[in-house]
């Protein structure tokens, strides 16, 4: 392992001890659920984590994601004041990471019914090893999909058409994007993000080609007035998305011609591919650096 290597594969662990210790410090009890109405029945919720969507109506409640466990009692709140008591009927999960799935025990010993793709599913039971090596903990039963699907799954309910479709292998190998067709909403997930440079999860099958090929997958969905929430960040239209396709294609293509110049990683990383970009991302952190050695990881594996 090189020198390079050996430090992204010890960031990627310092990055999950980080996020489990910042979670353990997380006050849940003063974190506000903001609720957005961006259709007659449909809002999106923000706490902490990703975004989810709700879908109100009198076939029942239609939820997109589930946050943090601490919170499921004030999510379950929030969803009640907008939907008047309805009970909540289907989640989906848009990918597996916990501040998307981490309230599903809760949610599914309410009764609802979860929903992803198996890839998901697999990654909830068998979880990669933690930060020093121990053993990830599985989601309990009440917390797992109860159904999979592949490629696609329509819903009518709320006199809404619920599209939920497979992104393979983008940020993790289990995305799905779900478009509200009626309120001409499509929800992402975390392979769009409109902050920070993308991640690239391949630990959890993540990859480059599957993130561009997902990110026109969503474009070609979109009409002049589609609304896109991404997992995390503002709300965009199809040009942000595109363009944020761009940067990627654009890093991409500079991290390829520093490869077939035969420089190693930290050679291409020292090199600053994606530095012409970064004035169009928000909050860059140190996720440019991480983007770029993902790329490179990805290029000299193919």
């Amino acid at each position: 392992m090189t020198i390079r290597r050996s430090y992204f594969a010890l960031a990627a662990l310092a990055a999950t001890a980080a996020f489990a210790l910042a979670q353990g410090q997380t006050d849940y009890s003063k974190v506000e659920i903001k609720t957005n109405k961006l259709a007659d029945n449909f809002y999106t919720l923000e706490g902490q984590g990703g975004v989810i969507g709700v879908l109100t109506g009198p076939d029942g409640v239609f939820m997109v994601d589930s946050q943090f466990a601490p919170l499921s009692n004030k999510i379950a709140a929030a969803i009640k004041q907008v939907s008047g008591g309805a009970p909540i009927k289907f989640m989906i999960n848009t990918h597996v990471h916990g501040d998307h799935t981490g309230g599903n025990e809760n949610f599914g010993k309410m009764g609802v019914t979860i929903i992803s793709r198996p890839e998901l599913r697999n990654r909830l039971v068998h979880p990669n090893p933690g930060a020093n090596g121990q053993p990830g903990m599985s989601m309990p039963s009440a917390g797992l999909p109860s159904i999979t699907y592949n490629g696609r799954i329509n819903f009518r309910m709320d006199g809404e058409d619920v599209h939920v479709i497979a992104i393979p292998r983008a940020h993790t190998d289990g995305d799905s994007i779900v478009h509200f067709v009626n309120a001409d909403v499509i929800m992402t997930g975390d392979f769009y993000r409109s902050v920070q440079f993308p991640n690239i999860d391949r630990a959890n099958g993540g990859s480059l080609l599957g993130m561009e090929d997902g990110l026109a997958r969503v474009a070609s969905l979109c009409g002049p007035n589609t609304r896109v929430v991404p997992g995390h960040g503002e709300m965009v239209d199809r040009n942000a998305v595109m363009a944020h396709r761009d940067i990627i294609l654009g890093v991409h293509k500079k991290v390829a011609d520093l490869i077939r110049q035969g420089k190693s990683q930290d050679e291409v990383i020292a090199a600053k591919p994606a530095a012409e970009f970064s004035s169009k991302i928000k909050e860059v952190g140190m996720t440019e650096d991480r983007f770029v050695g993902q790329v490179y990881a990805e290029l000299k594996s193919n």
